[in-house]
């Protein structure tokens, strides 16, 4: 393909409406996070949520995290701990950091457990950003080597009605053979206040999550294997933390469907918000491929039976109304890029506010851009960008025009990358054009390009009481 010309999509976005439930939909809410994060964990505090999850393709050398005012609109935020550097120890093996679970202890404090390698640590913060400090002396809760033959990775921690906090964690080796162990935590979340039992339910192999309901303890969990198409979400029931745990007869309960492109949803978590429960999880990126692992993050919502089974749930592209309805503002433009790597990436599709799908640019591009028309000269308050990958550097820059042929460089990261997500400049004047782009250098290979979300937006209003002379 010659990535010199124009390819002109002549597709307009005017405004969000609810999708259709397809995963290339404009609209549609899920996935939630512009990007490949698995193994989801959710804190809900101060009137704001904060998820957590491991940077796939497994791993980084630390977790991404994304803070939310609304369950809408996330932004990626660094975190000080856990790091692989931080985290190492004589039974450290070379997988990265993962699998982080995330509470507010009783006693006010945050707690973290998370995967380094093969082993768990666990670290506190007074605030779900930190700074976060290790709570163990500097060595892991459960070493590598604390149950042999079987892989200590995938800590789920879970606070009782009456404070006590539980700890569930294990599986097994080469996709098979998987162990879920239990233990009593002290109060403070730090060390063990028992011996851990061997709990595994049928069908177990990695990813407990505890959920209390009508008095009962249901042990929510994956089986298969995530690489491929089988991986899905179990549960059994039991009447103490400790079980003993029987399988439900309706599990399991979210699995692959192929038809939908739904690839291996699982290892998830459960969150309730005004009265409804969700399931936070992830799935594999579209269109499948099983050499490139590209997980993201979704949501959907949890009904259970009167005679307390999970129903099956069906996954969805659109998602529930919580996390629908997430860009209402931006202005409806059409797009133009200098290359795309098939239709299925085209230029549109980093304007549709559905992060399932991003313009990414010739496989043999080197530099490029991609361009906004408003249809006419407009006002511009603000713009975002959401790029590929939040947590890695990007060089640009953006430009405004009018007439398309004279550009103002609005901000330039050429000579100083940035990274993020969102990319956010407020333009205080607003800015008159017709026109937006966003430029990569000449040597930028097609991974420093590709982007889910470049959207524009009019300036905000005034406060109420305020008029624009005052």
């Amino acid at each position: 393909m010659n990535h010199s010309c124009a390819l002109l999509l002549a597709i307009v976005l005017s405004g969000p409406a609810l999708a259709a439930d397809t995963w290339d939909a404009p609209y549609a809410a899920n996935p939630i996070l512009p990007g490949y994060y698995a193994d989801p964990s959710l804190v809900q505090h101060d009137g704001k949520y904060y998820l957590y999850a491991t940077l796939d393709r497994w791993g980084g050398r630390t977790l991404g995290c994304w803070e939310s005012p609304d369950f809408k609109q996330w932004t990626y935020r660094e975190l000080n701990w856990p790091t692989k550097e931080a985290c190492t120890s004589p039974t450290s093996i070379g997988s990265m950091v993962w699998a982080p679970s995330v509470i507010r202890a009783p006693g006010g404090k945050f707690l973290m457990y998370v995967s380094v390698g093969s082993e768990v640590w666990v670290g506190s913060a007074d605030h779900p950003l930190g700074p976060w400090t290790d709570a163990h002396g500097g060595t892991p809760l459960i070493p590598g080597n604390y149950r042999p033959g079987y892989h200590m990775i995938d800590a789920e921690v879970f606070v009782d009605d009456d404070g006590s906090l539980f700890l569930y964690w294990g599986s097994g080796w080469d996709w098979k053979n998987g162990r879920c162990f239990a233990v009593k935590l002290t109060p403070d979340g730090a060390a063990f206040a028992g011996e851990p039992v061997d709990v595994t339910p049928g069908n177990y192999f990695e990813g407990p999550f505890m959920l209390k309901h009508g008095g009962r303890y249901y042990l929510t969990y994956s089986q298969g294997v995530t690489i491929s198409d089988t991986y899905q979400v179990h549960y059994a029931v039991g009447d103490s933390p400790f079980g003993p745990f029987t399988e439900a007869t309706n599990s399991p309960i979210l699995v692959t469907d192929h038809a939908r492109h739904v690839v291996s949803p699982g290892h998830h978590t459960l969150f309730t918000r005004e009265g409804r429960t969700y399931m936070l999880y992830h799935r594999h990126s579209v269109p499948y491929d099983k050499d490139k692992i590209g997980r993201q993050t979704c949501v959907d919502e949890v009904h259970f039976t009167a005679d307390g089974l999970i129903e099956k749930l069906t996954p969805t592209h659109t998602g529930p109304a919580l996390a629908r309805d997430r860009d209402t503002g931006r202005l409806a433009a059409a797009a133009l890029a200098s290359s795309e790597i098939a239709p299925l990436y085209g230029a549109a599709r980093g304007l549709d506010d559905n992060h399932a799908t991003r313009w990414a640019p010739a496989a043999d591009a080197r530099g490029g851009w991609l361009q906004l028309d408003l249809g006419g000269t407009q006002n511009i308050g603000r713009v975002a960008v959401r790029f590929e990958y939040a947590w890695k550097p990007y060089r640009f820059a953006l430009e405004a025009s009018a007439d398309g042929e004279t550009w103002t460089t609005l901000a330039d990261h050429r000579a100083t990358s940035f990274t993020g997500s969102p990319f956010t400049l407020t333009l205080t004047p607003a800015a008159a054009a017709r026109y937006l782009r966003l430029v990569f250098p000449a040597d930028a290979k097609p991974e420093e390009m590709s982007v889910w979300e470049f959207a524009a937006y009019a300036p905000a209003p005034p406060p109420l009481g305020d008029s624009p002379g005052r």
